[in-house]
């Protein structure tokens, strides 16, 4: 299955240097295509919007927004993967407690539309 609302490397980036090789390895696409589909399936339902599907006629700050949130939640999956990379398991939760808390503001700013069309043309 194809990826929409991120790439492995924002996700890898976010993980930072301290993630397990399975994600650092020439085979990793498959297992970031795994976590990140996860991620976008979770943004998906929890906003009640298929963002997948109508990606095309997003604006494009909402495509960035969207690929904030996917890469965040992919990339803390990828941490708590493994967390022998880092230091110690605190910094791996510092680092995971950053990024859950761009998503959770990043779903309520698109569950809470108020008025706003983020599909082109709606």
């Amino acid at each position: 299955m194809a990826v929409t609302l991120c790439t492995s490397g924002t996700a890898l980036l976010k993980a930072g240097s301290g993630a397990n090789i399975v994600f650092r390895d020439a085979n990793a696409n498959d297992n970031w295509t795994t976590l990140i589909n996860q991620a976008e399936a979770y943004l998906s339902v929890v906003c009640r919007e298929d963002w997948v599907t109508d990606y095309s006629g997003l604006d494009a700050n909402i495509k960035l927004i969207l690929e904030e949130a996917t890469s965040n939640l992919a990339a803390v999956y990828a941490i708590f993967y493994d967390t022998s990379g880092y230091l110690d398991r605190a910094e791996a939760e510092d680092i995971a407690s950053i990024l859950l808390h761009r998503v959770e503001e990043i779903v309520k700013i698109l569950k809470d539309q108020q008025g706003t069309t983020y599909v082109k043309g709606a």
